[in-house]
């Protein structure tokens, strides 16, 4: 059974003003198409072919020979995640149990979002941001490229997209302005308490 494109949990223009139709035309319809058709190209005809992706990039992570089956399978699922990390009308502080969680393990949500944006901000070239439960606790953590926390055994709550070609058509150098915009307007709390939940 081939991969496909997940289809967005909203329309193209339903994050605008703070990220246009025109990049998600890009980075939804090309960037994350293409890493489908690489996976489906990867894995076809292998013993990886019918499982999920979640599968594969677990039974891939750390072995050289199949980096680019990880790179496309951990693409497609960091990006199929961004998608839901990201809701219209989102943004502000968290409610519900994830609320009280960022309260007891990261000391608040002013302390998350300083360790969010620095995570976001500091991440060298093209990877990601994450809130992760990590053996029961919330973690701010980022990677690098494709690599994402289930290679790592840590469970995703939420993510940004900081590679250049997530925000660079709206915000051009401005790294630090698109992860602000992306607290402020855009993080989907409702996603990552269900996440949480399990």
């Amino acid at each position: 059974m081939a991969f496909e494109l997940p289809a967005l949990p909203y329309a193209q223009d339903a994050l605008e003003p703070h990220i246009s139709a025109n990049t998600l035309s890009f980075h939804y319809g090309k960037h994350h198409n293409t890493y489908v058709t690489n996976l489906n190209n990867l894995v076809k005809d292998t013993d990886l072919a019918g499982k999920s992706l979640e599968e594969i990039v677990k039974a891939v992570a750390g072995d050289a020979s199949k980096a680019g089956i990880f790179n496309n399978a951990a693409q497609v699922w960091n990006h199929t995640f961004y998608w839901h990390s990201m809701t219209p009308n989102g943004g502000g502080a968290p409610t519900g149990a994830i609320a009280a969680k960022i309260d007891e393990d990261l000391g608040g949500y002013d302390k998350f979002v300083e360790e969010f944006k620095a995570a976001a901000t500091t991440q060298f070239g093209s990877g990601w941001a994450w809130l992760v439960l990590d053996g029961g606790k919330l973690k701010v953590t980022k990677t690098a490229n494709a690599d994402s926390p289930i290679a790592h055994g840590q469970t995703p709550l939420l993510t940004i997209d900081v590679w250049e070609h997530a925000y660079y058509l709206d915000y051009q150098n401005r790294r630090p302005d698109y992860i602000a915009t992306f607290l402020d307007s855009l993080v989907n709390w409702d996603f990552a308490n269900q996440n949480l939940a399990g």
